[in-house]
């Protein structure tokens, strides 16, 4: 009898707990969202972009780069001048700019679509930028360069430049880093040799 007394009892214990066990709330499922790119994060990881940070503020052109990025199927590429690069400019030159024209020294660094170094070499010049129709400009970039060397040029007209490596190269965001802030032809004229 005690084995059926013992069996019962766990027999009574079983069917009460497999309710509470099924009552019980589950972890919810992992999510596959990704998270927002931050291109403050990444040019600051880079130690020598605290003037485009300040521009990319001002200009709350960091802020559409954001909004753009995590909401389109394209990516971005940036092309962020060192501190050293603003620091080579004629004095006074980014005071004499008009805030619309800051902008536009801005945007003319962003190109609304991700292009690997490769992708540079293979794109018809001149490659329109997001400064492209504003007031009508053309504010083209184009590039030259070497595949075999990964070499790869950058002109405005006004200054051309390499491009020295890539602060990141990850679609949907490619962030190469040059020597010389990019001068647009449609804000500083022609260049003078």
């Amino acid at each position: 009898m005690s084995s059926s007394l013992f069996s019962y009892v766990v027999l009574l214990i079983f069917l009460f707990t497999i309710p509470y066990i099924q009552s019980q709330p589950t972890a919810p499922a992992p999510t596959t969202e990704k998270s927002p790119i931050n291109l403050t994060a990444i040019l600051e990881a880079g130690h020598q972009f605290t003037t485009l940070i300040q521009l990319l503020n001002t200009t709350q052109v960091g802020f559409q780069v954001s909004v753009q990025l995590n909401s389109s199927d394209q990516g971005m590429t940036i092309f962020a001048p060192t501190d050293n690069a603003f620091n080579k400019l004629k004095p006074g030159t980014l005071n004499s700019l008009t805030y619309q024209q800051q902008i536009q020294l801005m945007l003319y660094h962003i190109i609304p679509k991700y292009y690997s170094l490769s992708d540079l070499l293979l794109a018809s010049n001149p490659v329109r930028t997001q400064a492209t129709g504003q007031d009508g400009g053309v504010f083209g970039l184009n590039f030259t360069g070497q595949a075999q060397s990964n070499q790869v040029n950058v002109s405005t007209g006004v200054v051309e430049t390499r491009i020295n490596n890539a602060l990141r190269q990850q679609f949907p965001l490619a962030v190469y880093v040059v020597d010389s802030v990019l001068l647009p032809e449609e804000l500083f004229g022609t260049k003078t040799t």
